[in-house]
């Protein structure tokens, strides 16, 4: 009995000393500056997200906030750099949906799921369709047509093969019956620079990328990708009103952390991303941007990784999607 006793105290004694490391690891947290990683060049809409956020985390901790621009291999480069980080929540990530989609097109060395934490979405973006003003087309149907006319002469960029805005051009080709040729680049801004240069013809782009060219006359919106009208840009119809339905693509952004940070910090994190999403500043901020304000904390945010994984892995198959140079 005292033997039982014995080991019933120790038991107990470890329990109480895990829960009191945990709290003090959160109480401790943040202790030093906190990198967020973005996987693609400076101007895209993770980017943009990124310094956003980071002033408010600085606010609300007391501890910078560094953003770390580590483009290439769309996303892979910095998503490597994450799984080597510390596990402290003091280097974090923030990715969209590519995350998940990159690694069902080609091999890549790291888990999508086992080695991430993931921590909260902040937003939804649709995909807003822009052209070029010198294409003669001023709607979905007559782009289609002119796609039709010159079998594989129009070509459309995105900012990395295997992306979201990758596959969100070949889902709109299958869909169409067109064949586009497809140009891969390392970010969204560096695809917007060529597009007003006219060396891009077709871009699907987070609207938050490309809403002040549209509003200034130097490219043409001619669809948005969601069930209803964005609000940044109420004149431009949805596919489905422009004579292409079944064309829905929402994509999530957020933050991740490495595998093997603690629950409190990962909690922690989540609470205060979803108090600054929900700041009416933040909130009006993404909204005008084109954005839907979208809060997922950890248990949801994976349950919505795993279906992803299923929904792109079978749009991959179906359109025979290739991952390029």
């Amino acid at each position: 009995m005292r033997f039982l006793t014995a080991a019933a105290q120790l038991a107990t004694a470890g329990l109480l000393l895990a829960f009191v490391g945990c709290a003090n690891a959160q109480q401790a947290y943040p202790s030093k500056p906190i990198h967020i990683i973005v996987t693609f060049a400076p101007g895209g809409s993770n980017d943009i997200l990124a310094r956003l956020y980071g002033p408010k985390l600085t606010e609300a901790w007391g501890q910078p906030v560094i953003v770390d621009n580590r483009p290439g291999a769309n996303g892979v480069n910095g998503a490597v750099d994450l799984v080597k980080a510390a596990p402290d929540g003091h280097t974090l990530m923030m990715h969209s949906s590519t995350h998940i989609i990159t690694p069902l097109l080609v091999k890549v060395p790291y888990d999508t799921i086992k080695d991430f934490a993931p921590v909260s979405t902040v937003c939804l973006s649709e995909d807003v369709l822009v052209i070029h003003p010198s294409v003669p087309a001023n709607n979905v149907r007559e782009l289609i047509a002119l796609a039709k006319s010159k079998p594989g002469e129009l070509n459309f960029g995105s900012s990395g093969s295997g992306g979201s805005l990758h596959l969100a051009g070949e889902l709109f080709s299958l869909l169409a019956g067109i064949k586009m040729q497809h140009i891969p680049y390392k970010g969204a801004q560096p695809v917007v620079t060529d597009l007003m240069g006219g060396q891009v013809q077709v871009f699907f782009s987070p609207p938050i990328v490309v809403l002040p060219h549209v509003k200034s006359g130097k490219i043409k919106a001619l669809a948005v990708s969601g069930k209803q009208r964005m609000a940044a840009l109420p004149q431009v119809p949805t596919f489905t009103e422009a004579g292409l339905p079944g064309f829905e693509v929402a994509v999530w952004q957020g933050f991740f952390a490495p595998a093997a940070t603690p629950k409190a910090i990962i909690d922690k994190l989540s609470a205060e991303i979803a108090r600054i999403t929900a700041l009416p500043e933040i909130n009006k901020a993404l909204t005008n941007q084109g954005m839907e304000p979208f809060v997922a904390g950890p248990a949801q945010f994976a349950a919505i990784i795993k279906a992803d994984v299923a929904r792109w892995g079978k749009t991959i198959k179906t359109a025979n999607v290739k991952l390029e140079n």
